[in-house]
């Protein structure tokens, strides 16, 4: 069973940066991909990065060149370094493991972008 614990969010400044973390405390047996998700007030969940089991990394567009998705070899933690951050980035971020066709999600963390 997986379960995921989120860290790091909290209120940043325009172009400011922060680094959320992602706990598996579950079996990291056939997780096939590692990702971070994100929901702002309104709006549906959308993918922001996620990594596969061959560290293929995706990035949605209105993230690339801003933030590093990273994962450790055991798919016990993993991280999302955001840069350069936007008010448009305000959200709450999940956390998500795929293992085979089952998501697992964490609580989510809440990331604010304002002066």
């Amino acid at each position: 069973q997986v379960q995921l614990v989120e860290s790091g969010g909290g209120l940043v400044q325009p172009g400011g940066s922060l680094t959320l973390s992602c706990a598996n405390s579950g079996t990291p047996f056939s997780i096939n991909a590692m990702g971070w998700y994100r929901q702002a007030p309104g709006k549906e969940r959308e993918l922001v990065a996620k990594i596969t089991g061959s560290s293929r990394i995706n990035y949605a567009d209105f993230v690339k060149g801003r933030f590093i998705i990273s994962r450790d070899r055991a798919w016990k933690t993993m991280y999302l370094q955001m840069n350069n951050l936007k008010p448009e980035d305000t959200a709450v971020y999940y956390c998500n493991v795929r293992s085979g066709s089952l998501d697992s999600w964490g609580q989510g963390t809440q990331v604010t972008v304002s002066s």
